[in-house]
């Protein structure tokens, strides 16, 4: 059973960084890909980044493009998102998910963490 676990959340003003956590156990992970999901209130969710456990390659959404990094260290566990140059649409709640690489559709999903950005 894979585990996801999200933290790094909070509250920051327009052009801060912040840098989200993903604590992933239950399983090995070397044939899934991570992907880090947001949903602002009243949104559909919306793919944010996603990387590739194997071999590292990632991929970004549109409007995250250049400002959002994400990585993962195996030893760990973990997956990151740095998210700089933060805009106050980027305020939303932000959801670390799992699938295998094979299977397009993410089936494991964290809890979420709340991202706020003020202007």
């Amino acid at each position: 059973q894979v585990q996801l676990v999200e933290s790094g959340g909070g509250l920051v003003q327009a052009g801060g960084s912040l840098r989200l956590s993903c604590a992933a156990s239950g399983r090995t992970f070397s044939g899934y890909a991570m992907g880090w999901f947001r949903q602002a209130p009243g949104k559909e969710r919306e793919f944010v980044a996603q990387i590739t456990w194997s071999n590292g390659r990632t991929y970004y959404g549109d409007s995250v493009k250049g400002r959002f990094t994400i990585s993962r260290d195996s030893a760990k566990n973990t997956v990151y998102l740095q998210m700089n140059s933060l805009k106050p649409e980027d305020t939303a709640v932000y959801y670390c998910a799992a699938r295998v690489v094979v299977i397009s559709d993410f089936s494991s999903w964290g809890q979420g963490t709340q991202v706020t950005v003020s202007s």
